[in-house]
């Protein structure tokens, strides 16, 4: 299993430098991925110039949206482009983690229905498909920059629906869990294996999870002010997600035996301070080469 790192953008507190800082150490140190979480009202930075940020201070590890929310960013032909030049920073280091979203005042603040943003999202997706494969859409030809890879960067569609199953059988290379740990990762994984198989799907999907951490003698203190402000919105589940925080490395290392029993690809490890403390701590406890 891959083990990737999260940025510290959606942290209030981080700073511009503070996930530069992040992102030259986790490629030092091994890592074989950054990721970043998406929301708009929410005191983060904005996850597709945060990765286009990190893409021009490294040049070996890989970016992952985990998530970015398509629907209330509409245009699905203007994301694609926007996707595409950030691929190309990276060359061709992106991997496109997305789903609907669930805060409705996401869509209410970008003026998007939040009712009607599955319709958006399949709209979206395909959109990506035909951009991405140098469809004509006018005088000029395409809307470029061409891919830095054929069909563009890899989609991983997230939740746990019916439709998010069908989009990943349709236009994903596989499929991303949120952060409700191992048992939540494989419940989730079982209905998207079998309907990868079903549809004919050459291979298997990659299957990706997320999880928080925080390490040191602050930990359970540092986790629960973050996640408690971060998930506010959620009411009791953020009691869940504090819960689930790994706070300790052997909390950290038997997550990541865990969820490799589970068939997780990738883990994508992201903290609950912006220190850079926090992420010396997280390689020292795990072998980050273990993919």
């Amino acid at each position: 299993m891959d083990l990737g790192v999260g940025l510290p953008s959606t942290i209030p507190s981080a700073t511009g430098a503070d996930v530069l800082t992040w992102a030259r150490e986790a490629e030092a140190a091994g890592f074989a991925s950054l990721g970043t979480l998406d929301r708009l009202v929410y005191g983060n930075h904005e996850t597709i110039p945060t990765l286009a940020a990190a893409a021009a201070v490294t040049s070996e590890i890989h970016l992952t949206t985990a998530i970015l929310i398509g629907p209330y960013r509409g245009n699905g032909a203007l994301l694609a482009k926007q996707l595409a030049t950030v691929d190309s920073f990276a060359g061709g280091r992106l991997t496109v983690g997305i789903a609907v979203g669930g805060r409705d005042d996401d869509f209410t603040a970008s003026g998007s229905d939040f009712e009607g943003r599955g319709a958006v999202f399949d709209g979206q997706l395909a959109e990506f498909r035909a951009v991405w494969s140098g469809a004509p859409r006018g005088h000029a030809g395409p809307i470029g920059p061409a891919p830095a890879r054929a069909g563009g960067p890899p989609l991983l569609i997230g939740g746990n629906s019916k439709a998010a199953v069908r989009r990943v059988v349709q236009h994903g290379a596989g499929w991303i869990s949120g952060g409700g740990g191992a048992d939540a990762f494989g419940k989730g994984a079982g209905p998207v294996r079998r309907a990868w198989s079903e549809a004919g799907r050459d291979g298997s999907p990659r299957l990706a999870a997320l999880a928080y951490y925080a390490l040191g003698p602050d930990a359970a203190g540092l986790a629960e002010g973050y996640l408690r402000d971060y998930y506010g919105f959620a009411g009791a589940y953020a009691d869940h997600v504090v819960a689930g925080a790994l706070t300790t490395e052997a909390a950290v290392r038997d997550a990541v035996a865990a969820f490799t029993e589970a068939g997780c690809d990738e883990l994508i490890l992201f903290p609950c301070s912006p220190e850079a403390d926090q992420l010396r701590r997280l390689a020292s406890a795990v072998d980050v080469t273990s993919g």
